[in-house]
């Protein structure tokens, strides 16, 4: 592959829904007093993704986050905070597993409500990027285990 298709199959990759999700992220923004806050960070980029959230009934109740990444990461992050608010621990670990097997092992897109991550299926060839990808759902998933982990400790 020559330096001139490389950089052209990166513009194609960096579509115009990829963008748009990009400069849109819903639930952008720290959350005053959270019961959970987790940071991540890929090594390989150097992307950040930080989640505040709350949980009340085993759902997120309260959600914000704050991304510092390529627009793919930015973009699965908007993908996940349209549907952040009411989901389930289960539902975000089973979004992450179904986002992880899109990306590296040609598995489905996630189902539903998170089908929204099938714009991110031509980032599958460019495995430099799925930690970026990745970063916002499992700090979610982290941030999920150390609210629900503080309300047990509450009640004990």
């Amino acid at each position: 592959m020559t330096d001139a298709s490389a950089e052209q199959d990166l513009i194609g990759l960096y579509s115009k829904r990829i963008l748009g999700l990009a400069s849109d992220i819903p639930h952008a923004g720290r959350l005053e007093d959270p019961q959970a806050s987790v940071r991540r960070r890929s090594p390989v980029c150097g992307s950040t993704v930080t989640v505040d959230l709350d949980v009340a009934d085993g759902k997120i109740a309260r959600f914000g986050q704050d991304v510092k990444a390529c627009a793919l990461g930015q973009a699965s992050a908007a993908v996940l905070g349209a549907q952040a608010i009411g989901r389930t621990r289960e539902e975000i670990a089973t979004a992450l597993e179904q986002l992880r097997a899109m990306l590296k092992s040609g598995g489905e897109v996630p189902q539903a409500p998170f089908e929204g991550y099938e714009a991110l299926l031509p980032a599958r060839e460019y495995k430099h990027r799925h930690a970026s990808i990745l970063l916002a759902l499992e700090a979610t998933l982290e941030a999920m285990d150390q609210a629900e982990g503080g309300a047990q400790a509450a009640e004990g």
